[in-house]
Formats: C-alpha cells, structure tokens, sequence
C-alpha cells in the first residue's frame, strides 16, 4: 500500500526503483544519483538514518523519486516528506491500523509544520 499526499494508492513499485541500503557509502549514494528512482527501507520507525538519507541524497542534487518503505508511523509523514521521500510504501496490515484519514490529515506538510507555525506568529 502506497502513502501519498492523496492518501492510499496501490503500489507501482517495478524494476526502475532501486534500493539503497541505509549504511550507503558515498561511492553507493554517487551510483545512486543515476538512477530515476530509489527505494530505501526500515525495519522500524524508530530508525531514523532513512530521514538521514532521502535529506543527504537531495542535498547533492537527487531529482529523482525515493520511496521509504516500512511500518512507519502516519505522524512521521510530514518529516519523510520535508526529507526529501515521495511516498512510503506501507503493508497491507499496517494499513488497517493506521486510518487512511490519519495520513490524509498530515498530507498539508508544507504548511503546517513548527517552523511555518512561528514564521506566522505576531509578536
């Protein structure tokens, strides 16, 4: 199951994703920045060097699409985003406890995160 800004969508996972493990080097994050699309996988939410990853592969100019795949949490949605992640690909059974609606309500990342909260504070 695919987590988008629309919400859930099937997935569309084929052969041009290719993944990159989570202990990259720089000669794997080079190779990388040739391919169109990236897949970078978690064992658990709580393991947070993919954030790390999609954020440093952006910096160096990735354009292409990174997919995060794993059970990671719908209030982690708004940071897999502002890190430089597509869309994450959830499983079917993280999907049934996870309301579609919780992640829907998290899709505005752009807008309504703490720093854009105090960009429009008065004072």
């Amino acid at each position: 199951m695919i987590v988008s800004d629309q919400g859930f969508c099937a997935s569309d996972l084929d052969a041009s994703h290719v993944a990159l493990p989570l202990d990259s080097n720089d000669e794997q994050l080079a190779a990388a920045l040739a391919h169109s699309a990236l897949l970078i996988s978690v064992g658990s939410f709580a393991d947070g060097r993919a954030f790390s990853l999609a954020k440093r592969l952006r910096l160096l100019g990735y354009t292409g699409r990174i997919r995060l795949k794993g059970d990671v949490l719908p209030d982690q949605y708004a940071m897999a985003r502002r890190s430089g992640f597509d869309d994450i690909e959830i499983s079917e059974a993280h999907a049934r406890r996870c309301q579609e609606a919780d992640w829907v309500f998290r899709a505005d990342w752009r807008n309504h995160d703490y720093q854009a909260r105090l960009r429009t504070r008065t004072g």
